[in-house]
């Protein structure tokens, strides 16, 4: 298995899934069992979804789930801070700046798949097998 530990990505979405676990402790009981499990979840499948994306030939498929899965986190942010779920301003301003980063790091990712891609094509399998 390709290392990871070193993406920058990777770091990202670490320090975003362990504040994201630390602030859910603050949100109330009905929020932390909806709102948190959905926030926490959503935080680790992105760090999954990074280990993927790093492993495999192809990266694009999993470079766009991985796309989509952050800019759900950062919609569940914003919706966690309208429904005061979220106990401050410095915690949303923090969750909602790791989110940012993760899909713009993510984004990045994958348009440097897609142009890495245009580039090397893979090789066509031999006719008559």
């Amino acid at each position: 298995m390709a290392r990871y530990e070193h993406l920058p990505i990777y770091k990202t979405a670490i320090d975003t899934a362990v504040y994201l676990q630390q602030i859910v402790r603050n949100f109330s009981r009905y929020d932390k069992y909806t709102i948190g499990t959905d926030l926490r979840n959503l935080s680790r499948e992105i760090l999954l979804l990074i280990i993927r994306a790093n492993s495999v030939q192809d990266k694009t498929a999993v470079l766009k789930v991985l796309v989509e899965n952050c800019e759900m986190l950062k919609t569940m942010i914003f919706f966690a801070k309208e429904a005061k779920a979220l106990s401050g301003m410095d915690s949303f301003r923090q969750a909602s700046g790791l989110a940012v980063s993760l899909c713009r790091q993510s984004q990045g990712w994958l348009e440097k798949s897609r142009k890495n891609s245009r580039n090397h094509p893979l090789p066509e399998k031999p006719a008559g097998r």
